[in-house]
């Protein structure tokens, strides 16, 4: 996973973890965001400590960590909070990133 810069934010689409250091779930959510990358041998999400963005979570209406925040189109078009399972995962990077999927 890739941490947040600015010119990540300023893009139109974007997968962002977003987590805090202590977090046990957001451990577990990480460790299946980083199970997908390894599959798919490239950086999909990039991740940013909710800690030390605080005015981006209260702007983006972030409500609790873990959370995949998915940017599309210059705007927030889901907050996923509940993780589940990498199957549940796959379901939004199916409809959020079909490119994945694409044999070549």
């Amino acid at each position: 996973m890739q941490e947040i810069t600015k010119e990540i934010l300023n893009q139109e689409r974007y997968l962002l973890y977003i987590y805090t250091p202590f977090c046990g779930t957001c451990s577990l959510a990480r460790s299946m965001l980083e199970k997908i990358e390894s599959v798919h041998q490239q950086t999909i999400f990039c991740e940013m400590n909710a800690s030390l963005h605080p005015e981006f979570m209260q702007e983006n209406k972030v409500e609790s960590v873990p959370c995949l925040l998915i940017k599309e189109g210059n705007e927030i078009k889901d907050r996923v909070y509940a993780f589940k399972s990498i199957a549940n995962i796959y379901s939004y990077l199916m409809k959020y990133k079909p490119e994945l999927f694409v044999n070549s």
